[in-house]
């Protein structure tokens, strides 16, 4: 579910399947009848569990930083698809887009593609039109059979792994970990965050075997707390300010600048520092009002990083967490994890074919206090005692932006 696809396939009297269909023949013939938008491009490339949209925010806000156009595609839209493809860190606008989906329809691709390999289709040629500096690509799903997979980067990038997706990638970190290396290209190096002991081994085979070389974090770069955070690898830098909070966000970061080092990019002290000081994400561990925070914490893995970052900004405290989810997730595990610093559990139904049910998420919630809401009916207010974290699918968070 793409918000205003359809409006745009409408107007321009295309088709594609809504089905996930992991595979990359039918984009790369799609690629080949538009001109293969892709090649020509300087190409970031990310794969992940977690970390993948916070590691390209950080590139996109220090590239940016450094006077370098940039483009993006992240999944999944905050608000709609226009900001699925940023161009210098602002939404693609109807015009730009509308131009795409005329040559989209032009080449003949209306009922050959899936809807997320449609996109992708319309991400690189507005990349092409566009001529950004650096494209930062964002895997929708896995990565080795990933629609945006058909790009060959400058740098390989893996954030995290951890189980996610399991109907589609495999019910084993193991497995998981062999789609997602599975963006590694021969000779392109692959820099990657704090990965299980299991998926590392399976990223050092792939790129051992694509000759590729292999960039770890904690061995050949790292972030050291001190009085100040100093990142070290390629490059040393110090960063007074990090607002992205959170140790999760520390390894981010430094993946995020560790990959630019390794594309080439040229880093200046100043220029990162002030970058990294005014970086602000949506929906990881945003504050909306005072004391309501939202977070896209959506799986085991993210909760604990949650959890985690809580604990280190709010020692001691308990909070009200707000929680929706996607019935394909863990979300009994994920519940387990917030639970410990749960003063209350609320949990909402929002309209999402793949939605868990409110009373589906109470009915596995570890503790007994609990109601069930309404998209309509959260409450953005905090008591003075409680923090309050609305949490879960970004389809939940992206909802109550459109609201």
């Amino acid at each position: 579910m793409i918000p205003k696809l359809d409006e745009y396939k409408k107007q321009f009297e295309l088709t594609s399947d809504d089905a996930i269909k992991p595979g990359l023949e039918a984009v790369e013939e799609a690629l080949a009848k538009v001109g293969h938008p892709e090649k020509g491009l300087k190409i970031i490339h990310v794969a992940g569990t977690n970390g993948k949209g916070s590691t390209i925010a950080v590139m996109e806000a220090v590239l940016r930083e450094h006077g370098f156009t940039t483009g993006v595609f992240s999944s999944p839209a905050i608000v709609d698809l226009h900001d699925q493809i940023r161009l210098n860190a602002v939404p693609i606008s109807f015009e730009e887009l509308s131009v795409v989906f005329e040559e989209l329809n032009s080449a003949g691709l209306s009922g050959t593609l899936t809807d997320f390999e449609l996109l992708t289709v319309a991400a690189f040629l507005a990349f092409r039109n566009a001529a950004p500096d650096y494209v930062l690509l964002e895997t929708g799903m896995g990565g080795r059979l990933d629609s945006t997979n058909v790009a060959v980067p400058l740098v390989s990038v893996i954030t995290s792994i951890a189980l996610d997706h399991t109907g589609f990638l495999g019910n084993t970190v193991a497995e998981i970990a062999s789609h997602k290396a599975g963006i590694i290209k021969p000779g392109v190096p692959v820099v990657i965050g704090e990965l299980p002991t299991d998926a590392n081994e399976i990223v050092e085979i792939e790129a051992h075997q694509k000759g590729s070389p292999l960039v770890v974090y904690g061995q050949d770069f790292k972030m050291d707390t001190l009085e100040i955070e100093l990142f070290k690898g390629m490059q040393n830098f110090e960063l007074p300010a990090r607002r992205m909070k959170g140790p999760h966000q520390a390894i981010n970061h430094a993946v995020a600048l560790e990959a630019l080092l390794q594309a080439g990019v040229a880093l200046e002290q100043g220029n990162v520092a002030t970058a990294i000081q005014n970086i602000q994400l949506p929906f990881r561990f945003q504050e909306i009002r005072e004391g309501v925070f939202i977070d896209g914490a959506h799986n085991p893995a993210a909760a604990r990083m949650l959890v985690r970052t809580i604990e280190e900004e709010f020692p001691g405290e308990q909070v009200d967490w707000v929680v929706g989810m996607l019935k394909t997730k863990d979300y009994e595990e994920t519940l387990k994890i917030l639970a410990p610093l749960a003063n209350s559990f609320t949990f909402v139904d929002f309209p999402h074919p793949q939605a868990a049910r409110a009373e589906d998420l109470q009915a596995v919630c570890p503790i007994g206090d609990s109601a069930i809401v309404s998209l309509e009916e959260i409450d953005f207010k905090c008591n003075e005692k409680y923090k309050k974290f609305v949490v879960g699918s970004l389809y939940l968070l992206s909802g109550l932006v459109r609201q």
